[in-house]
């Protein structure tokens, strides 16, 4: 089984993958009083780098660069890739 399948499956980001910061409810509020995005760099800089945090855990992922793409591990919920 894979370790993000049964409970994990379900369970929404709570994380930023790229920066490690919150995407709770008090975040995007704190972003609708000042109209800005607080994770918008974040979300353009992943079209073009692999993530560095775990989205569900916000612990720091071990990432390898490949000519193909990327793979991400966390040592909680295991590995993500392009």
């Amino acid at each position: 089984m894979h370790p993000l399948e049964g409970a994990q499956a379900s369970k929404i980001a709570a994380f930023c993958d790229r920066c490690g910061g919150d995407l709770t409810a008090a975040d995007l509020t704190a972003a609708d009083l000042t109209g800005a995005d607080p994770h918008s760099a974040c979300r353009s800089a992943r079209a073009l780098e692999p993530p560095r945090f775990c989205p569900y855990c916000r612990r720091r992922m071990k990432v390898q660069v490949l000519p193909a793409g990327w793979r991400a591990v966390c040592t909680e919920h295991g590995e993500r890739s392009s």
